[in-house]
């Protein structure tokens, strides 16, 4: 409904009231007052002309505030448009720009092009002759520079890490130390005297033979050394029952195929039983427990097992202690860390079967239904699947620091002096080297330098070179020192 509607509605109630008032001055015959009715007429007559002129106010003051706004809403779109005006013109004006910046571009690549150009007829270089020329003088005279960096940035590395590895592998190795020492030894028998030898023969060989078939080794008795016997098998186990068994007989003095039997059975169930025991023993010493003792007794037949003259059983409880610690100083699990040390190498008792150490290892694993991380860890140890996880990669680092410590292991002539040629040869790969030595069993490698081709600052650089070569090219245990030497001689004869 509009301004004028509602006027109009208001002054039709209005003349209805009126109506109604002079309906009201009839008198009961049905006639009106004559003075009274033009009274009325003309209240309502006023009355109508003060709401139209009220209505005709109220329009003009509602025409006057839209012709203010249609005034405003103009100078709106005046303002608008002329910005727009602007916006076009700064567009044009940025096109135009960069129109003239590509065309200043092109230009600066053609004199660039047309100046290399004549740099290189002047030269008698090419462009790339001339890049190699200026990098080969500003490594020249960068290597005082470098030099100075690489002592820098390896003083910085030293003085954050140092003291945190240092404090690391420390502890984790006095962790890892064992209450006793690995036993070097052979499957050797002593006898009181040679005559014992011919009742272990027997009649017509019949005692030997019985040994021999019961125990499932080779009994040697032309040994060197005079009251000796030698027993030889490839099962570490086997040996064992059979030196405790002939060392039973040598005492009990009654050598005869029933008393071989009886007690050949009887020193298979005495290490079976020490096998279980060392088993339990090494998992309690890392605060293994719950354990399925068909591992513990698997893992107890490395007592009698040697890897290159290490004693396969301490070497793993020595990798689980090592593993552990280094758990506890990073945040690792223990517990995955400590079993998957105690057990990477347990695929070894298994070598009677096809497929490698790893491989045999991680099917016992899952025989007796381990975690997967501790299947990881032993699948992992030699790298032969990429690291899963922290734990992983532990059980590989304290296999590692196990097995690579002075002493732990035995190795051959050959392969050492292979190692220690491989070292000199990468050190005279160098240009400037004269010679190099390995020293100190290859813990530290020499290099002496021809001092007219390489300077006081070239030697710290040739270090760090060599040292990366080193690490990528060669795999050792422990760590290298490269020391380079430069000296300079002044020789003269007085006659």
């Amino acid at each position: 409904m509009t301004f004028f509607d509602d006027q109009n509605k208001k002054h039709d109630d209005k003349q209805a009231k009126v109506v109604v008032s002079v309906g009201a001055n009839r008198d009961d015959r049905g006639s009106y007052h004559g003075g009274d009715a033009r009274s009325i007429i003309q209240d309502a007559r006023d009355e109508a002309f003060k709401i139209k002129k009220a209505a005709e106010e109220e329009a003009r003051k509602i025409r006057q505030e839209s012709l203010e706004i249609e005034k405003r809403i103009a100078q709106k779109e005046e303002s608008l448009d002329s910005k727009i005006f602007q916006v076009s013109k700064l567009e044009e004006q940025i096109d135009s720009a960069r129109k003239a910046l590509a065309k200043k571009e092109q230009e600066l690549a053609k004199v660039r092009n047309d100046l290399i150009e004549k740099l290189a007829k002047a030269s008698s270089f090419t462009a790339q002759e001339a890049k190699k020329l200026l990098l080969e003088n500003l490594e020249e005279e960068l290597k005082s520079e470098i030099s100075k960096r690489i002592k820098e940035s390896e003083e910085k590395i030293k003085a954050e890490a140092a003291a945190k590895s240092k404090e690391i592998i420390v502890n984790a190795m006095v962790s890892g130390a064992t209450d006793w020492v690995a036993e070097y030894t052979v499957s050797t028998v002593k006898l009181e005297s040679d005559d014992l030898k011919g009742r272990i023969i027997g009649k017509e060989g019949r005692n030997i033979r019985a040994f021999e078939l019961a125990t499932g080794v080779d009994v040697e008795l032309d040994s060197d050394i005079a009251g000796e016997v030698r027993l030889s098998s490839f099962d570490p186990v086997r040996r064992e029952v059979a030196r405790r068994a002939l060392e039973d007989l040598v005492k009990d003095a009654r050598i005869q195929p029933t008393r071989i039997e009886q007690l050949v059975e009887k020193a298979k169930h005495d290490v079976a039983g020490d096998m279980s025991e060392a088993g339990k023993k090494a998992a309690n010493e890392l605060g293994l427990y719950n354990l399925p003792q068909e591992a513990l007794d698997t893992l107890g037949r490395l007592k009698f097992r040697y890897s290159y003259g290490q004693n396969q059983l301490i070497a793993s409880l020595e990798t689980g202690k090592i593993a552990k610690k280094i758990a506890q100083e990073i945040g690792a699990n223990e517990i995955t860390c400590a079993t998957g040390g105690l057990f990477h190498d347990i695929g070894k008792t298994e070598m009677d079967k096809e497929g490698t150490h790893v491989q045999l290892g991680v099917q016992l694993a899952k025989k007796w239904e381990f975690p997967q991380q501790i299947v990881d860890c032993i699948a992992q140890h030699h790298e032969d699947e990429p690291f899963s996880s922290i734990e992983s990669i532990i059980v590989h680092v304290a296999d590692a620091v196990s097995g690579a410590r002075p002493g732990a292991r035995h190795e051959a002539v050959e392969d050492y002096i292979k190692r220690l040629t491989d070292i000199e040869n990468v050190a005279t790969s160098f240009p400037g080297v004269d010679k190099a030595y390995a020293i100190q069993a290859g813990r530290e490698v020499r290099v002496i330098v021809q001092p007219d081709i390489i300077d006081d600052d070239g030697i710290i650089k040739l270090a760090h070179d060599v040292r990366q070569k080193l690490e990528s090219q060669l795999n050792y245990p422990g760590q290298i020192t490269v020391t380079v030497i430069r000296e300079t001689r002044a020789v003269d004869i007085a006659k």
